[in-house]
C-alpha cells in the first residue's frame, strides 16, 4: 500500500485519553503545515526536530516510524 506516515498516523486520532500516540497524531493534524506526503524517515524527522512542538516528541515520531515501516514498507 503505498500510504504516506501523515495518513497512518491518523489511525491513532481519539485514542484513549492520555495516550502518546493519539495526542501526536492530533497534535499532527492540527499542524497544518506537516508534510502529508512524506513517507521518508529523514525530511520527517527533520521537521519534527525543528518543529520542537512538546505534542509531537521525537520519541513517539520514531516509535510511529518503526511502526509504519514494519506495516506498509
Amino acid at each position: 500500500m503505498d500510504r504516506s506516515f501523515y495518513h497512518f498516523v491518523l489511525s491513532f486520532r481519539g485514542g484513549v485519553k492520555g495516550d502518546l500516540n493519539s495526542i501526536f497524531a492530533e497534535s499532527m493534524f492540527n499542524d497544518l503545515s506537516f508534510p502529508k506526503e512524506e513517507k521518508a524517515f529523514d525530511p520527517l524527522s527533520r521537521y519534527i526536530e525543528e518543529k520542537a512542538d512538546s505534542q509531537m516528541p521525537s520519541v513517539i515520531f520514531d516509535d510511529l516510524y518503526k511502526l509504519y515501516e514494519e506495516r506498509f514498507m
